[in-house]
């Protein structure tokens, strides 16, 4: 009989143990989600061009390794950058993850140091954008690296009946804890009136809030297995790339768990660009203010916190896979009804807003949930290395494809409409994909709800 990779770690710890540390991953979560919600979605997606447009001047270029970029698409092909970066650093992740067993210690070393490049976004002034993009880089390295290690814990937490449940939960915490900082945000936008000094601080509010409220796992979070630990002598950076090697041979013998992963490298990517263009979009092509932006990306936030929960609720009766498939059909719906979205018209935007953040979360916590069932046992931060590597790789695409459609056309709609392309093929890879078989054939036991 399989035993499944939650149960396994599961085993020995009381009750009260395993819900202190739920509860402290949950924890972290509601710390660091701020960075993509108030950094990433609304804020430095949109300062970050403004510091280059100062510089330069709206119709200049910046000149980077001799490349010429035009200032409004400086974020986007940032994004690239790091997407790029992460694929040379994250293996090493996964390796020490996986050698030492000390994925708390990683955890709050990467969140820490990114919420400290957070805070420092303070310092980036109206044309400093070199800083801004210095500062950019190092807190979205870390937070991804962080991220690795956050998933690659959940199967140390969560059976495979829980897993959806617990995996949802986090995200639907998550975006709780990123929208109480916006919402001080949005509060602050009444009283600030100066655009540039509100996004630098609202910045600063989302490193503090990061750092603040990570310290609750630094307690809550011992006690983790580390059942896999293994002899760490030599070089961990060759040791990454061999067992990311490693990893990849080994998903050749797990083709569904292939299967599975490159169809959500695809929609991943199409749904992290639509996220981290939304304000920009609809600043840019949609005239739409401050306030209308910061209402709309709140309403995100809060009403995913309960699609998470919703999407949870109907993984345990239809199963994951077909519920994330059935998002992936209301994304496609979303790119469509942007690119014929009106001017001024904040309803139009906040209706699309509701749309979007019912099955944002959600895709993501079942798509998370889902791919944990489907790895081996042993390997989990290996693994989930693998699965950021390759939606980071991929997620170069989305921006890229965004920023170069921008650039050309200088139409938001043509770019926003470009992405479509993600969702379509994403579920088209993604029916024929047999859970349950991919889940034994990885030597786990399929929940009772596929």
């Amino acid at each position: 009989m399989t035993q499944d990779a939650g149960t396994a770690a599961l085993d020995g710890r009381t009750g009260a143990q395993l819900r202190r540390q739920r509860f402290g991953w949950y924890a972290y979560g509601w710390a660091s989600h701020t960075f993509e919600v108030s950094v990433i979605s609304v804020f430095m997606s949109r300062y970050l061009p403004a510091t280059a447009r100062a510089a330069v001047g709206d119709q200049g270029r910046l000149h980077v390794l001799g490349i010429p970029i035009a200032p409004s698409s400086l974020f986007a092909y940032t994004v690239s950058f790091c997407a790029i970066l992460l694929v040379f650093v994250m293996p090493v992740v996964g390796a020490i993850a996986d050698r030492s067993g000390r994925k708390r210690e990683l955890l709050l070393g990467f969140g820490f140091a990114g919420a400290l490049g957070t805070t420092a976004m303070v310092f980036v002034g109206p044309s400093d954008w070199q800083l801004g993009t210095g500062l950019l880089v190092f807190a979205y390295v870390t937070y991804t690296c962080g991220k690795v290690v956050f998933n690659s814990i959940l199967p140390d937490l969560a059976a495979a009946d829980e897993r959806d449940k617990v995996s949802s939960v986090g995200w639907a915490y998550a975006f709780l804890g990123g929208g109480i900082v916006l919402a001080a945000s949005f509060v602050g936008s009444f009283v600030i009136t100066d655009s540039g000094l509100l996004a630098r601080l609202a910045l600063c509010l989302a490193g503090l809030w990061w750092a603040a409220f990570a310290l609750i796992p630094v307690r809550a979070l011992r006690g983790l297995p580390r059942m896999h630990r293994r002899d760490i002598s030599g070089s961990v950076v060759t040791a990454g790339f061999r067992e990311l090697g490693t990893a990849i041979k080994g998903l050749k013998a797990f083709p569904i768990t292939l299967l599975f992963l490159v169809a959500y490298l695809i929609y991943y990517d199409g749904i992290t660009t639509v996220t981290t263009m939304a304000a920009d979009f609809g600043q840019q092509e949609l005239k739409l203010g401050e306030t209308t932006l910061l209402t709309a990306i709140l309403i995100v936030q809060f009403a995913a916190f309960g699609g998470a929960l919703l999407l949870g609720k109907l993984a345990e009766r239809f199963g994951a896979k077909r519920v994330v498939c059935y998002s992936l059909i209301v994304w496609i719906g979303v790119v469509v009804a942007a690119y014929f979205m009106q001017a001024h018209s904040p309803a139009q935007f906040f209706a699309l807003a509701i749309a979007l953040s019912v099955v944002m979360a959600g895709s993501q916590a079942l798509s998370r949930s889902l791919y944990a069932s489907m790895i081996p046992v042993g390997s989990e931060a290996k693994y989930f290395s693998l699965y950021e590597i390759s939606s980071s790789g991929s997620s170069a695409l989305g921006p890229l494809l965004f920023g170069l459609a921008l650039q050309n056309t200088g139409s938001y709609r043509v770019a926003i409409f470009s992405l479509i392309f993600f969702f379509v093929l994403g579920l088209v890879l993604l029916i024929p994909v047999n859970v349950r078989k991919a889940i034994r054939a990885a030597g786990n036991t399929p929940p009772a709800s596929l």
